[in-house]
């Protein structure tokens, strides 16, 4: 009985995290809501090994656990090894994606109540089923805040949505400056990438214009992505002095202190920009094919920049019309004016 009054008061819940970045920093908003409603609760997250860095720096977090399974792959043998892991380790589980692979962990592991959103067939995995309003639930946040609430709570839509706060190292911050040569100016991170597809990605004219820009004001650029952003990030700062193409070049970690010592950053809807509104650094967000309104960057600290045009947003990973004009007619000047503290 003790045992069981424990488990109550402080539940040991498993969290099946997503497989995109900017979704795995939203998700802290969840490990907020559950810390607050559960004091003592214990939060693992299960999630991709690319995540950890991450997951590292939210204090919420009380124990990652790598899933290394390749994109698309279903890795039946690999989930079956982890949930035999984690037989009679935690109480409850909370599936964020709507996959079926992705609540199967849960179910093999024996986690007694597995909740999750309907979807894909997986109706026998998990046993506290939530319908997704999307009306409701019109962000990505929500969706997963919701998941950590009771059924009646969630649909109401009436709860607060924690806003992300990932933890900084100061000192890896001036070391980092030290290893990448990169200066004491003033700097202004760029992040042309956006994992999800073209059109999401502002033109990298208009990114190098604006470098150019910016150095001529006194500024450094800093340009942060992964290893397939290396080349675009070549682009901007080829033979321009003060421009520090770093993609590739650093950790993911890394990225989180180099971000949070920018001045500014002016990205595309991405993870890296969830990133910057989760270390509190002033945000020029650019939105051309999403919409600010389902994947909004966390933060009062932030200019939203984004045209609205009829054929906006088709949530396409490539313009079905060819012209990207909703990001395309969003030029330099207005986005400088912005960064300048004159908007046009």
């Amino acid at each position: 009985m003790a045992e069981a009054a424990a488990s109550r008061e402080a539940p040991r819940i498993l969290v099946v995290g997503p497989s995109w970045v900017g979704d795995m920093v939203m998700a802290q908003s969840l490990f907020m809501t559950l810390k607050t409603r559960h004091p003592g609760a214990v939060v693992g997250v299960l999630a991709p090994g690319w995540s950890l860095p991450i997951l590292e720096r939210m204090p919420e977090v009380d124990e990652a656990i790598a899933l290394d399974v390749k994109h698309g792959e279903f890795g039946w043998r690999t989930r079956r090894d982890v949930a035999r892991t984690l037989k009679g380790r935690f109480d409850r589980a909370i599936v964020l994606p709507r996959s079926l692979k992705s609540a199967l962990v849960p179910f093999l592991a024996g986690i007694p109540l597995r909740t999750g959103f309907t979807g894909e067939q997986r109706y026998l995995l998990l046993n506290d089923r939530r319908k997704l309003d999307k009306t409701v639930l019109d962000q990505t946040v929500k969706r997963f805040v919701a998941l950590g609430l009771s059924a009646d709570e969630a649909a109401s839509g009436a709860f607060a949505i924690p806003r992300p706060a990932l933890s900084v190292d100061g000192q890896r911050q001036i070391a980092l400056r030290a290893e990448l040569g990169l200066g004491e100016r003033p700097a202004i991170g760029m992040m042309p990438g956006a994992e999800y597809g073209p059109a999401k990605q502002w033109p990298l004219e208009y990114f190098r214009e604006l470098a150019q820009s910016l150095i001529a004001r006194g500024y450094a650029v800093w340009i942060l992505g992964g290893p397939k952003d290396a080349e675009a990030g070549e682009v901007i700062a080829a033979e321009l002095d003060y421009a520090h193409n770093l993609c590739g070049k650093t950790r993911l970690a890394d990225a989180v202190d180099l971000l949070a010592a920018c001045e500014q950053v002016v990205t595309n809807d991405s993870g890296l920009m969830h990133v910057a509104a989760a270390v509190g650094t002033r945000i020029q967000a650019l939105y051309g094919s999403s919409t600010p309104a389902y994947t909004p960057p966390l933060t009062d600290n932030a200019d939203i920049h984004y045209l609205g045009l009829s054929c906006s947003p088709c949530f396409e990973r490539t313009c079905p019309l060819g012209h990207r004009n909703c990001l395309k007619q969003m030029l330099p000047a207005r986005i400088e004016a912005a960064v300048c503290g004159s908007p046009l």
